[in-house]
């Protein structure tokens, strides 16, 4: 795992949190994160580490590849759901409206009826790309 790996390199090359986190430009609280687990790095970072310990990305990350793929799968899952909730929503608006709309303005009810459209279609967008 990352966070197993950066602490026994980290120790091998007798550093300290502080000393690693001067190298690899982040704080002290980063380093610790990340050997705790709590975070990863971003990839300016691993490559740093990767160039200060003389491994390869490969040997660094080994071990959270299949962690990482389910943190991104969850994020995406997590986005296209809340994406889907909102393209609802304004779906049903411009489909409850559209009567109301078209009764009290007459002509002038393509204006918003087309701008609901628009942003209907926007999250459409937005949870089709995602």
């Amino acid at each position: 795992m990352f966070a197993d790996n950066l602490m026994e390199l980290r120790k091998y090359h007798s550093l300290s949190q502080e000393e690693l986190a001067e190298k690899v430009y982040v704080t002290r609280q980063t380093i610790s994160n990340l050997e705790n687990g709590k975070s990863y790095p971003d990839i300016q970072s691993l490559l740093l580490l990767s160039s200060l310990f003389n491994v390869s990305l490969d040997q660094l990350i080994k071990g959270d590849i299949e962690t990482m793929k389910e943190m991104i799968n969850e994020q995406e899952v997590k986005k296209f759901n809340y994406y889907g909730n909102i393209f609802s929503i304004q779906f049903l608006i411009l489909i409850i409206s559209a009567a109301p709309l078209f009764i009290w303005l007459e002509y002038y009810t393509f204006i918003p009826f087309w701008l609901l459209f628009a942003i209907t279609m926007f999250w459409a967008l937005k949870v089709e790309k995602n």
